[in-house]
């Protein structure tokens, strides 16, 4: 995910896409810890992309002072 993509996103969708790469985050730590998980890597790319999300939050709030 490009940061220009979730620049586009509203508050509403950006708060919907948090919650949903919360949960892949959880899933892919579970399937870690189960020897399941294939690619370790996805772990770390959905970590940076919640904090993508996380920062255009901010941002926004910011903004809107």
């Amino acid at each position: 995910m490009k940061a220009n993509e979730v620049r586009k996103m509203s508050a509403a969708e950006l708060d919907n896409k948090l919650a949903e790469l919360k949960k892949d985050l959880f899933n892919l730590r579970l399937q870690h810890a189960t020897n399941q998980l294939e690619n370790p890597g996805r772990i770390a790319e959905v970590k940076k992309d919640i904090a993508r999300v996380k920062t255009i939050i901010r941002e926004q709030q910011l903004a809107s002072r």
